[in-house]
């Protein structure tokens, strides 16, 4: 607020009354300068380690309403950081496919992996980048939340209502991980993976998620033979079998690929799973070897 000073009309008056006044110690009577400097505004950062009741798409400050994770919730923000360079260059928030969220896209990958415990597109995990809303960008606000769900399943992206942390959820006894399976078939087509202990009968088993080339998704949905080989080295260094040409005859794959906007966005990790159609499996793949995989 400004502050004016009124003085009195006669000069004789306004000698004496500035006479009787002395001023206190420590001050002197020069106002201006003891008025402290404004400080600096604040722009909104989101904090990590949080939990959420509802997703987000965009990080409007009015949907923010953080929660501990130790209550029931559907979305725990695992890391928060800040665009920088190119990614971080003024204009519109950063669109599907731009420098911006694919810098995004990969830093989130980075920091939630380490914090699950292994790959997170290797268990029961959604991952959203959450960036600014436009209003914010425009007022420089640089920062993504890498924002983590638990979902049904793969085939069902609905995120459950859950307790407690995920942070680990793919290490030691590893809850969430996908292991093995019953594959709904119709016709020709999967419809439905069904998840099945691995001592029960199954026909499929998660062997690993592949890291596909930086190529266009029209060119990387062409070159399916590509992934099937790629899938059957997983299956390989998974079962302890050759990685040769008897692979053909070991098992098929089936796999599951990213969304055309999630692969613009930089997620190149390919779900690959070891299929065999003609026996029933009754134990894990996993370090197998040639009997327990045979050529067949």
């Amino acid at each position: 607020m400004r502050r004016w000073l009124t003085a009195f009309a006669g000069g004789a008056a306004l000698t004496l009354a500035l006479a009787g006044c002395s001023a206190p110690a420590g001050l002197d009577r020069d106002l201006v300068d003891d008025w402290p400097a404004p400080v600096a505004a604040q722009q909104f950062v989101p904090a990590a380690d949080v939990c959420h009741q509802t997703t987000q798409q965009v990080g409007f400050l009015t949907g923010y309403n953080p929660t501990p994770c130790t209550e029931a919730h559907r979305v725990e923000t695992m890391h928060v950081g800040t665009l920088t360079g190119p990614a971080a260059e003024p204009g519109t928030t950063p669109l599907p496919g731009s420098a911006g969220m694919r810098a995004a896209q990969a830093a989130c990958d980075k920091q939630v992996n380490k914090a699950v415990g292994a790959d997170w597109r290797s268990g029961r995990l959604g991952l959203t980048v959450v960036l600014p809303s436009p209003q914010a960008w425009a007022g420089g606000a640089r920062w993504y939340r890498c924002d983590v769900t638990e979902i049904v399943s793969i085939d069902d992206t609905t995120v459950d209502l859950r307790t407690g942390s995920l942070r680990g959820s793919l290490s030691g006894a590893a809850p969430l991980a996908y292991r093995c399976f019953n594959p709904k078939m119709v016709k020709d087509d999967i419809d439905e993976m069904v998840p099945v202990s691995c001592t029960a009968k199954h026909h499929a088993e998660f062997v690993g998620v592949w890291q596909a080339p930086d190529v266009s998704y029209a060119e990387f949905s062409r070159t399916t033979k590509r992934t099937h080989k790629a899938c059957q080295s997983m299956i390989a260094k998974y079962a302890k079998v050759p990685d040769n040409s008897q692979l053909d005859f070991r098992a098929g794959t089936i796999y599951y690929q990213p969304y055309e906007e999630e692969w613009k966005n930089g997620n190149r990790g390919v779900q690959c799973f070891l299929w065999i159609s003609d026996r029933d499996l009754t134990r894990s793949m996993k370090n197998a070897g040639p009997k327990g995989l045979p050529v067949t």
